[in-house]
């Protein structure tokens, strides 16, 4: 739908009802049940956010110094359009992407499918979600940490923290929902605050 957009515009609430359908549609084994620990899970993404601003917050210049702000993993700097910022529409959208799509997306790839492929890529679907394993422990963390740009660190402790939580409960829908109150308490402190930065 992206790369259609330039030809045919498609409304942003098509495009997102679209892709949350294909979403559930698809991937509604893994998602059955229900949150075993949903008290928890959400103090355990409001931890996470914690984690995500406090070095900007302990230290302002904390961002800019050469291992977060470089050629090669890019630069503190968000990517909402100045326009965008007061547009009512746009926000609404951005926050429900980033509060209901991310994690169920994330936490499908990452969690309840990569660790388990990673501890056996010819039969994944048979290893038990939560199911723990070092080097797929670490390597999902890395590789989380790797999608965050110059928020790296912080992305790798919130990896750490996530594939504990799943390794913990065994159940996607309490990682889901500690991931979707980190960002919904993130949005909120983004607009709130002005701290355009955190939306790459």
């Amino acid at each position: 739908m992206l790369a259609l957009q330039p030809v045919i515009p498609v409304p942003v609430w098509v495009r997102f009802a679209l892709s949350m359908a294909a979403i559930f549609a698809v991937s509604m084994p893994a998602l059955k049940g229900r949150p075993s620990k949903p008290l928890l899970s959400v103090l355990i993404g409001v931890a996470v956010f914690v984690i995500w601003v406090a070095p900007d917050v302990i230290w302002p210049g904390w961002r800019h110094l050469i291992l977060f702000d470089n050629g090669i993993i890019g630069h503190p700097a968000g990517n909402t359009p100045p326009a965008s910022k007061n547009d009512p529409v746009f926000l609404l959208f951005r926050i429900a992407v980033s509060v209901v799509a991310v994690p169920i997306l994330e936490e499908l790839f990452w969690r309840g499918w990569l660790m388990r492929w990673l501890i056996d890529s010819n039969h994944f679907e048979r290893i038990p979600l939560g199911t723990y394993s070092a080097s797929a422990f670490w390597i999902v963390a890395l590789l989380f940490a790797s999608e965050h740009g110059s928020f790296w660190d912080v992305g790798l402790l919130a990896g750490i923290v996530y594939n504990w939580w799943m390794i913990r409960t065994h159940n996607l829908w309490d990682c889901i929902i500690a991931h979707a109150v980190t960002n919904g308490v993130l949005a909120a402190w983004v607009v709130a605050g002005n701290h355009w930065q955190y939306w790459l």
